[in-house]
């Protein structure tokens, strides 16, 4: 990650739209991801040059709970350390800023190709099912 740059909560919603994208196909508005990116308790990107490459997100209260959302790397740029290196700074900052002498829930949720990945990093699965509902707003 030599000429590689580590950013924290400079991600613009363009980028993090064109990031999306690269991975995930058809991104959110840039009005939906500009209100996440207001209210994103804190986020990591990396950059080649001045171009984002990769990214992760953290969302929460650091009080009892903080869920990590869209890790995020260019395919080009996989295999490198990079998503480890984002996630090791989303915990970081939990241990950072968190209230001294407690334990604070860090959760995800990960395609099962992925799981080894996260689990390495220390994560398990647990006994919850994931629900989602995608509500309308009209």
């Amino acid at each position: 990650m030599d000429r590689l740059t580590v950013r924290y909560n400079a991600l613009t919603a363009g980028e993090f739209i064109a990031l999306w994208e690269s991975v995930w196909g058809d991104g959110p508005t840039p009005e939906q991801t500009a209100r996440a990116m207001a209210s994103t308790l804190f986020r990591v990107s990396v950059y080649d040059g001045g171009r984002a490459v990769a990214m992760a997100r953290m969302i929460g209260d650091l009080g009892l709970c903080c869920y990590i959302k869209d890790v995020v790397v260019r395919p080009e740029y996989q295999g490198r350390g990079i998503g480890r290196m984002l996630v090791q700074e989303l915990l970081r900052y939990i241990r950072e800023n968190a209230v001294l002498g407690t334990r604070v829930s860090v959760e995800l949720a990960a395609l099962p190709e992925k799981v080894p990945f996260y689990e390495k990093l220390g994560f398990s699965a647990n006994e919850a099912q994931r629900l989602r509902l995608m509500l309308e707003v009209p």
